[in-house]
């Protein structure tokens, strides 16, 4: 049991949630997930590009209005804290949104905004945060031009896309591009002089994430 218990558990949350999914999804869709992640981990064992002490890029992204959203510009208000997640149909990425929201307003106060980025166009950034209740930015990294610079992106599997369809999830409709391209989720805290002070990617299996709790003691130092 997590001990402060302001801060949610992703661990615990994540066993939760595969029960549910257990019970809610066929058993052959569940096994080409379950193959696809274990092989994703296999095959990325190095998955940051950035490290900590390096510089962060600047980049301009699109938020779920359309505005332009600077990581320049970000910076001069405070640091931060940002997360690559692959989409609004990923329950592992709704699950780890809805945690660091839960956990907003302690990273406000420790000095940092929060922003997570996904090659999503902007309407389905404006239904993450629509459906989670997400008071932060939500960025559309069209293409992972922004991704490839931090994390590792690779094509998504034809079997998982093909077991999404059969259960009624256009994988490619989230898209604006067709190169099926997925970042695996990474967090990164970015100081006002844009030097990385974390940086942090569980492996290549998407349904581990970095965990709220981590955030917050790193702000804390």
């Amino acid at each position: 049991m997590n001990s402060n218990k302001n801060i949610p558990s992703y661990a615990e949350g994540l066993e939760e949630l595969q029960n549910n999914l257990g019970n809610m999804l066929p058993k052959e869709a569940l096994a080409i997930f379950e193959s696809d992640a274990a092989q994703l981990q296999a095959t990325h064992t190095t998955i940051l590009q950035l490290q900590k002490g390096d510089t962060a890029p600047d980049f301009s992204l699109s938020n779920a209005i359309g505005e332009t959203i600077t990581l320049n510009v970000l910076l001069q208000k405070s640091k931060v804290v940002l997360t690559f997640y692959r989409g609004t149909w990923c329950p592992y990425c709704n699950l780890q949104l809805h945690q660091y929201q839960q956990v907003l307003g302690e990273i406000t106060s420790l000095g940092a905004q929060l922003v997570a980025i996904s090659p999503q166009t902007p309407d389905e950034s404006l239904t993450i945060k629509e459906k989670n209740n997400l008071q932060f930015e939500v960025l559309s990294d069209n293409g992972n031009i922004v991704a490839k610079q931090f994390t590792t992106v690779f094509k998504n599997d034809e079997k998982p896309i093909a077991a999404m369809i059969d259960l009624g999830i256009n994988f490619d409709n989230h898209y604006a591009d067709d190169s099926q391209e997925l970042p695996i989720p990474a967090v990164f805290i970015i100081e006002k002089d844009r030097t990385i002070s974390f940086a942090k990617a569980i492996d290549g299996d998407y349904r581990n994430r970095v965990e709220a709790s981590e955030i917050i003691n790193a702000l804390k130092k």
